[in-house]
């Protein structure tokens, strides 16, 4: 299997993304051990050196351990901290793509959906139908962040703040998806947006209905000027959480299939219930 001319990445950046996807798509199951540096420079048509800076990557990014003269194992990947854009990508290649999320403001979804999206465009990725929804809080309300640290007090100066980038990155979101439809790269697009009075203190991916990422928002004291006053608050650092990734098994009753299962459950008994189309 000899890398793609036209990609414009390089050499060792293809290795690993087919690695990764054949990872992610369970050709590889958790355990398994990878063919050997000589096997892969041969498949690829490329140097073992370009093959070891590609399992470097999937070691980076907590794929793969390498054993001293053993060689490299897939790595469990039922509970660890994992970045979330390799694994987004790898959920577009599928024909039907769906993605549910629950959180502050969707920026980090909006930003790591670039890519993927940009590769529909150029006819790398050829998905049939993409699927969103987006579950925010209402932030017309008070809430529990961001708030002053003084007294715990609301502030609607913040509340408008925090309106504008949520808003602004689901409004991205949408316009990025929709405009595939539009242009006949896709044959179905559906951005959806509910929001619900309360303050996320975490926020959860599931993609396609067998993947979940969840991650805790750590919050810190900072201080921002609004209008030309600074504001001292308490806020979430939505950029720094880590995200844990469960993947569903062959047997509904693994752990990672149970976790997949009940975060699929709980932002449908939310989504249904107590959420509410509204600008964020």
């Amino acid at each position: 299997m000899s890398l793609d001319p036209d990609d414009p990445r390089p050499p060792y950046q293809q290795v690993s993304s087919a690695l990764r996807a054949a990872i992610l798509t369970k050709k590889f199951q958790p355990g398994d051990q990878l063919p050997s540096g000589p096997e892969l420079a041969k498949h690829y048509g490329v140097a073992r050196m370009t093959v070891g800076k590609a399992l470097k990557l999937l070691q980076d990014e907590g794929l793969i351990i390498t054993r001293p003269g053993s060689g490299s194992f897939v790595r469990e990947r039922t509970e660890r901290p994992v970045g979330l854009r390799p694994h987004l990508e790898a959920a577009f290649a599928k024909p039907q793509v769906t993605i549910d999320f629950a959180g502050f403001s969707s920026e980090t979804l909006y930003n790591v959906m670039q890519e993927p999206l940009d590769k529909i465009r150029t006819g790398r990725l050829t998905p049939e139908s993409i699927t969103v929804r987006l579950l925010l809080p209402d932030t017309t309300v008070p809430m529990a962040v961001p708030v002053l640290v003084d007294g715990l007090r609301d502030d609607p100066a913040l509340r408008e703040r925090a309106r504008t980038i949520a808003t602004t990155n689901s409004a991205g979101i949408a316009h990025s998806v929709e405009v595939l439809a539009e242009l006949g790269l896709i044959q179905t697009a559906s951005v959806q947006v509910k929001v619900y009075q309360g303050s996320p203190l975490f926020k959860l991916y599931i993609l396609n209905g067998t993947e979940a990422f969840f991650g805790y928002y750590p919050l810190r004291e900072r201080t921002l000027t609004i209008d030309g006053e600074t504001r001292t608050l308490y806020d979430v650092k939505g950029k720094d959480t880590t995200l844990f990734h469960h993947t569903a098994g062959p047997d509904d009753a693994s752990t990672g299939s149970q976790q997949v299962q009940q975060s699929q459950e709980w932002f449908n008994s939310v989504w249904n219930t107590i959420a509410y189309e509204r600008t964020p």
